[in-house]
C-alpha cells in the first residue's frame, strides 16, 4: 500500500467484527442439537482474553421467558459459561476432543435492573471472557484444568457475570475416577430362565410443573419420597439436560434441581434466583436418586446433594 509520500507501508487491517449470523460447531460445545448451541463467534484478544458473540433464543423450550416480565431464564447465564468453558479449551488450549471435561465449581449473578428483556426475536449478547489458572501436569501436552470468568453485556450494559473451574481427564483418568462401572464391566445380571417377572416399580411422585414454574412434566428434575426431595429427572432423554448424553447427573441438572427444591420448600414464593453458587465435590450418580437437602433463610437458600453416605455437591442460591 502506497502512502501520499510515495513510501510503501504495510496495510493495517481492522479486526473483523463479531458475527451473530451462525452458530459454532456443535461438537465444540458438547451439544447434539444445533438448536441448543448459543455461541456464534469467538475472537481471541491476547493474554487469555476473548470476545464472544452469544445469542439467547426468545422461546427456548426448556427455559421459556416469564409470562409477565419477558425475562430470560437465569440458567442461560450458566449455559453460556458452560459452552465457553468447553469451546475455549478445545479450540484455543489444545485440549483433545476426546477428553472428559468436568465442572469443579461455578458461580454467577445477574442484575435484574440491567438484564435484557426478550424482544420479538433472539437477544444478542456480547461476552467478555478471561481464562486464568491454566494447569498442566508435568510432561503433558495439554492442560489438566483452568478457570474462566465472563461478563455479559446487552444493549450497551453489563448485566451478569459468571465464573467457574474445570478439569480435563483422558479416558484412563476418567475410568479410574468412575471405577469399574466406567469400563462397562458392570452389566445387569440376566434374570434366571423361568423366574417370575419382576413387577414394574410405581412411578415416583413428583411436584406439579406449575409449582416449579416449568413448562411441562418432562422438565421436572425432582421426585418426592415423603418429605424428602430426590434428584431424579423425569425425562432421561430431556432435549436440554441430556442432549449429548451423560453417565452421571450433569451440573446444569443439579442447578435446576436446587432451584426446584427451593420452589417446593417455599410453596412457590421463591422461583427465580439472581445468583447461584455450586461446588461439585464428586460425581452425582443417577442411581440411587440422591437426596437434596434445602434450607431457606429469608431470600437465601443453602443446598446439599448427598449420595453414598456423603455430599456430592453443595451450593447457595440468592433471590431478589
Amino acid at each position: 500500500m502506497h502512502s501520499s509520500d510515495g513510501l510503501c507501508r504495510p496495510e493495517v487491517r481492522r479486526p473483523r467484527p463479531l458475527s451473530w449470523s451462525r452458530t459454532v460447531a456443535r461438537e465444540l460445545v458438547h451439544r447434539t442439537s444445533v438448536a441448543e448451541v448459543l455461541l456464534t463467534d469467538v475472537r481471541p484478544r491476547g493474554a487469555g482474553r476473548f470476545l464472544a458473540a452469544v445469542q439467547w433464543p426468545r422461546s427456548h423450550p426448556t427455559f421459556p421467558h416469564g409470562r409477565d416480565e419477558d425475562r430470560h431464564n437465569p440458567l442461560m447465564v450458566a449455559e453460556t459459561l458452560r459452552q465457553l468453558g468447553i469451546y475455549l479449551p478445545l479450540r484455543h488450549y489444545g485440549v483433545p476432543a476426546a477428553a472428559h471435561l468436568l465442572i469443579k465449581d461455578l458461580a454467577f449473578e445477574l442484575d435484574p435492573a440491567a438484564e435484557p428483556r426478550a424482544g420479538r426475536g433472539a437477544t444478542d449478547v456480547l461476552c467478555l471472557a478471561e481464562v486464568s489458572g491454566v494447569r498442566r501436569a508435568e510432561g503433558a501436552d495439554s492442560p489438566s484444568g483452568l478457570r474462566l470468568r465472563i461478563h455479559l453485556r446487552a444493549g450497551g450494559r453489563t448485566f451478569a457475570y459468571a465464573e467457574g473451574g474445570a478439569r480435563f481427564l483422558d479416558a484412563r483418568q476418567y475410568a479410574t475416577l468412575r471405577g469399574t462401572w466406567a469400563d462397562g464391566a458392570a452389566e445387569p445380571l440376566a434374570q434366571p430362565e423361568g423366574a417370575a417377572a419382576r413387577p414394574e416399580p410405581a412411578p415416583p411422585a413428583r411436584p406439579a410443573p406449575a409449582q416449579l414454574a416449568v413448562a411441562s412434566a418432562r422438565d421436572v428434575v425432582l421426585a418426592l419420597a415423603g418429605d424428602t426431595l430426590l434428584v431424579d429427572p423425569a425425562d432421561p432423554y430431556h432435549p436440554y439436560y441430556f442432549d449429548h448424553g451423560s453417565d452421571h447427573v450433569p451440573g446444569m441438572a443439579l442447578l435446576e434441581a436446587a432451584r426446584q427444591a427451593v420452589a417446593v420448600r417455599t410453596a412457590g414464593r421463591l422461583l427465580r434466583p439472581i445468583a447461584w453458587r455450586l461446588r461439585a465435590l464428586r460425581i452425582t450418580e443417577f442411581q440411587p436418586p440422591a437426596p437434596l437437602e434445602c434450607t431457606v433463610h429469608d431470600r437465601t437458600c443453602v443446598f446439599r446433594v448427598r449420595q453414598g453416605g456423603g455430599p456430592t455437591a453443595v451450593g447457595v442460591l440468592r433471590y431478589p
